[in-house]
């Protein structure tokens, strides 16, 4: 299916642009190594938009969705080439005492609606197909907190872009032609240890974060860090700021001590969001690091590629080229150390996105 606007139709993309709903899973399977398991996957794939829509009609009004997305090591095997430009695997920092890590993960897929139930039936439709096919990496069921907080207690998503500026930060354009309409998707799980953030004064709390607790209004200019967490997280070039969709949800099991964030962020190029981490773990400058990670400690790590809806239609249980099948799985990123952050948010501001633009929403 496409959209057509002119001679050239445009591909129509998943829905990353949905609303925000009340409840989502976020499954995160690997493949299993044999030719069998790639072939059931890449039929199911073209079968997916299917199930969902069958699911969905038991409850029109849940606005039930599913965004599914793939990894580096994985996409040359089961499309062939060419491959998204940016796709790799996930990039991950250390510095001191705080570590993103890189996890396995070779499918994400993020299942929302405003009903948990609904969200869990296509989970178990979508199990059934590929069960026999993938290993189980991680999956977490998530929930709206209140008025859109997380778990720390403040409000969570308040700079996501809308309109035509969440378009534009969160689907790949003309840059990557084959692989427009689709995104990059980064996702992360944070456990909180509560006690100790519990323990800080409201006051210390704003200031980590940068924001009002009760009112959400962030802090002004005089009075917020540079190290508070909406402040590293603010990527700027040519005085104009780039921006990721994120739709985190709070996960946890209080009688097991677990209180979570579960961050996912979908963008037109992952260096937006790569940038964001390396300011957030190693500082900028380094060693400026983000207080909120004294508190809140990162256990997963994945990069992903959610290509177009129009895409995932095409695929079928056809395998591609043999080129593609003998390209070598790419071997994860080192991780960053301190010395390899440069405060590319400032002086210049370059950050070799070339035609990216952003408008920050005052």
């Amino acid at each position: 299916m496409t959209i057509s606007q002119g001679p050239d139709p445009l591909p129509l993309p998943q829905s990353v642009l949905a609303p925000l709903t009340r409840a989502a899973i976020f499954l995160v399977v690997t493949i299993k190594n044999d030719a069998g398991s790639f072939d059931t996957i890449r039929s199911f794939t073209g079968d997916l938009a299917g199930i969902v829509r069958a699911v969905e009609f038991r409850d029109i009004d849940a606005g039930l969705s599913c965004i599914t997305a793939f990894g580096s090591g994985v996409w040359d095997r089961l499309f062939g080439s060419p491959r998204p430009a940016e796709l790799h695997p996930f990039r991950e920092f250390h510095a001191g005492n705080r570590h993103a890590p890189a996890t396995p993960g070779d499918i994400l897929f993020h299942l929302r609606a405003g009903r948990m139930d609904i969200c869990f039936e296509l989970a178990t439709q979508i199990m059934e197909r590929i069960a026999d096919a993938v290993e189980v990496a991680d999956e977490v069921q998530g929930f709206r907190y209140f008025e859109d907080r997380d778990l720390i207690g403040f409000v969570d998503g308040t700079e996501n872009p809308r309109g035509d500026l969440a378009l534009q930060s969160a689907l790949v354009g003309d840059e990557d032609a084959a692989f427009a309409g689709g995104s990059y998707v980064l996702i992360q799980k944070y456990l909180h240890d509560m006690k100790a953030w519990n323990a800080l004064t409201t006051e210390a709390q704003e200031r980590i974060i940068g924001r009002k607790k009760m009112t959400d209004i962030e802090l002004d200019e005089a009075t917020k860090p540079s190290n508070a967490h909406s402040a590293l997280t603010v990527i700027e070039v040519d005085g104009k700021e780039l921006k990721i969709l994120r739709d985190n949800m709070p996960f946890g099991q209080p009688g097991r001590g677990e209180f979570g964030t579960y961050f996912i962020g979908y963008s037109r190029t992952p260096r937006v969001t790569e940038l964001m981490l390396e300011n957030m773990f190693v500082g900028r400058p380094p060693g400026n690091y983000d207080r909120l990670l004294d508190f809140s400690r990162a256990i997963t790590g994945g990069l992903f590629f959610a290509p177009s809806a129009t895409f995932l239609e095409g695929v079928g249980q056809e395998q591609p080229a043999a080129a593609a099948l003998a390209t070598p799985p790419v071997a994860a990123s080192a991780p960053v150390a301190p010395s390899s952050n440069k405060d590319t948010s400032s002086g210049t501001g370059s950050l070799n996105i070339g035609s990216l633009k952003g408008e920050r929403n005052e």
